[in-house]
Parts: structure tokens; sequence; C-alpha cells
């Protein structure tokens, strides 16, 4: 039986930290789709297409995975594609409570669906994309945070 997992975020930069999680998932499941939410509460830096895009360039070298979009609940889109796992980064305590709270409410919607919590590498504990782009927003170089595809996107946004 193949197991299909599910990777939910924003990805408003993907960071290294979301590729170490990726990377790590892509060797325990069968498959991971790397599932780009369009949050309309959001004003993202990157367009949906664009974040879909420069993951599906920062992915290239890992062959089990493929990336998607979507809206609404994360249950219903993880039951639409066939998965029963949901992957999750843990940076530090406090990334914790908000994804037990998370994984309890999609547990009591989706009962066959379980979430798989992954422990962020300590290289990249520090690291979310609100810093990348605080970083690049004031002209410093993130090319140690996040991969080459996103390093130029995000130069070309910032226009430096």
């Amino acid at each position: 039986m193949t197991t299909i997992a599910v990777y939910p975020g924003s990805f408003d930069p993907v960071t290294n930290g979301h590729i170490d999680i990726i990377e790590r998932g892509a060797k325990v499941f069968d498959e991971i789709i790397v599932a780009v939410l369009n949050n309309q509460r959001k004003t993202p830096l990157f367009s949906g297409e664009e974040r879909v895009q420069l993951l599906e360039e920062s992915l290239t070298h890992i062959n089990n995975v493929s990336v998607d979009s979507f809206q609404g609940l994360l249950v219903d889109y993880v039951k639409e594609k066939n998965a029963s796992v949901i992957v999750r980064g843990l940076r530090a305590v406090s990334d914790f409570e908000y994804e037990m709270q998370n994984a309890s409410i999609n547990r009591k919607l989706e009962s066959s669906v379980e979430t798989f919590f992954m422990m962020t590498n300590n290289n990249y504990s520090y690291l979310s994309s609100s810093i990348v782009k605080e970083v690049a927003r004031y002209g410093r170089n993130a090319e140690d945070l996040v991969p080459p595809p996103v390093e130029r996107a995000l130069r070309e946004k910032y226009q430096r």
C-alpha cells in the first residue's frame, strides 16, 4: 500500500527549513504532496502561482514529491488526494501548541487522517518565511536561508 502524505503551508516564501522537512519526509513516505494554501485572509508577497513555481524549481532533486495548491479545509484536500498523513514541522515548543490544536480538529473532522510531526533541523530552528522577507526587504542577502530560485525571486521583488 502506498502512503501519500500532504505537507501544507503558505510557503511565502519556501525556506531551507521547509526544504529540509520535505527531503526528510520523502524518505519516510512513498509520496509527498506539498500543498500551497491560498489563504484569502492574508496578503502574500508571492502569488499562489509564484509559490507553486518556486517550490517546483526548488524540489527538482526529489522524485517522489509533487506540488499543488488548495483552498478550504485541509482534511478535505487530504481525502481528495487519497492521502492519509499530514506532515508538519516543529521548530520550538511554541509551535507545538498551535500544531496540536490543528491536529486535534483535523482528527475530529477526519479520523482516518494522521498528523506526523517532524522536529526541524537545529540549523533551521530560527528560520521562518516572515524572517526571510524581513531580511530581504532591508537588502540583506538571503542565500543561506532559501533555495536559489527563491533568493532570485526575492531580489526581484525587492529590486536590489
